[in-house]
């Protein structure tokens, strides 16, 4: 397997000020990066995850992938020129700017910008939360999860599954086509789902305690309009979760115990239950969508559907590592 962890995601858009106030009073990033029309953020060890890009409005601006070795960026270079697909290597001001030592790029069929990239650069400073957590969970895993709308997933699942190389987790067919893909013991870091649009639907963090998310939900109700979807806990990925509008119009996941998958005996397969085992009601939806998505919760409730309780590993933070070392 190649691409080993989702390593960055970039942002397009012109509300910088409303991106950074998220960004760290909210989700507890580190700005690290006030230059120009340019914001960017830290989640653990890398000199960045989050970039936001103001000299656009665009909403999703990239996705970065990670992989082990040089030798993989040819690779999938090769196979992507042999099926037809443009691929640009990244300039040493890009991959500057991206803070890792080479990249490659390319456009997926909805027209998504995909970076591939190995040997990110690592601080030398202890990451600093922009309000106090335990710590991402990061790691091996990977900043988190991806998941795009599309208009019409077949092309896309070819492209992503047949190509670039991601394996199954799961899928749903009913309300709406959904799929989701792993690359390593995290349930899914790419998912995709039907809508009929193209753009992003969400990016999700996981942090080190539920009482982070928790606490993330208090701070979030004040703000007027900032729930996106109440508290709750998902079907295939067991994270307990709300979810936060963002400036650019999508989505943010907030959330903790998530499941980890064994990738080289996990089968994948498909999911009746709906997305949501409780909560996670849909505020921003016209009450007969919402409805539909309740209804599929209170049958699973009537059927006593459950998951079991997360058993969630170390953190595997160095900066927390390093707290509590010191302590």
């Amino acid at each position: 397997m190649e691409l080993k962890s989702l390593g960055y995601i970039g942002i397009q858009s012109a509300k910088l000020d409303d991106w950074s106030n998220l960004a760290t009073r909210l989700l507890g990033m580190q700005e690290v990066d006030r230059g120009g029309k340019l914001r960017a953020f830290r989640m653990d060890d890398r000199k960045q995850r989050l970039v936001v890009d103001g000299d656009h409005d665009n909403g999703l601006g990239f996705l970065g992938w990670e992989v082990d070795h040089k030798s993989d960026l040819q690779s999938i270079a090769a196979r992507f020129e042999s099926h037809g697909t443009a691929v640009t290597a990244g300039s040493r001001a890009l991959a500057d700017a991206r803070h890792v030592a080479e990249l490659i790029s390319f456009a997926d069929p909805g027209g998504n910008r995909i970076e591939i990239f190995w040997k990110p650069e690592l601080a030398s400073e202890p990451f600093v939360p922009g309000r106090p957590i335990s710590g991402f969970r990061t790691g091996p895993l990977g900043m988190g999860h991806a998941v795009l709308n599309v208009d019409d997933i077949e092309p896309m699942l070819a492209f992503y599954r047949d190509l670039l190389g991601f394996h199954v987790s799961d899928y749903g067919l009913t309300p709406y086509k959904l799929y989701f893909f792993h690359l390593n013991g995290r349930h899914h870091s790419f998912a995709m789902v039907e809508s009929g649009k193209r753009s992003m639907h969400h990016f999700m963090v996981e942090l080190g305690s539920l009482d982070d998310v928790g606490q993330g939900y208090d701070l979030a109700q004040p703000d007027e309009g900032r729930v996106a979807y109440t508290l709750g806990r998902h079907t295939n990925d067991h994270v307990t979760s709300f979810y936060s509008h963002t400036p650019s119009g999508f989505f943010i996941e907030y959330g903790w115990g998530g499941r980890v998958i064994d990738p080289e005996t996990w089968q994948p397969h498909e999911t009746f239950d709906g997305p949501s085992l409780w909560g996670h009601e849909r505020l921003y939806m016209p009450e007969d969508m919402r409805g539909r998505l309740r209804n599929m919760r209170l049958d699973a409730a009537a059927r006593g559907v459950q998951v079991p309780d997360p058993s969630v590993p170390p953190l595997n933070c160095p900066w927390l590592d390093s707290v509590i070392a010191r302590e």
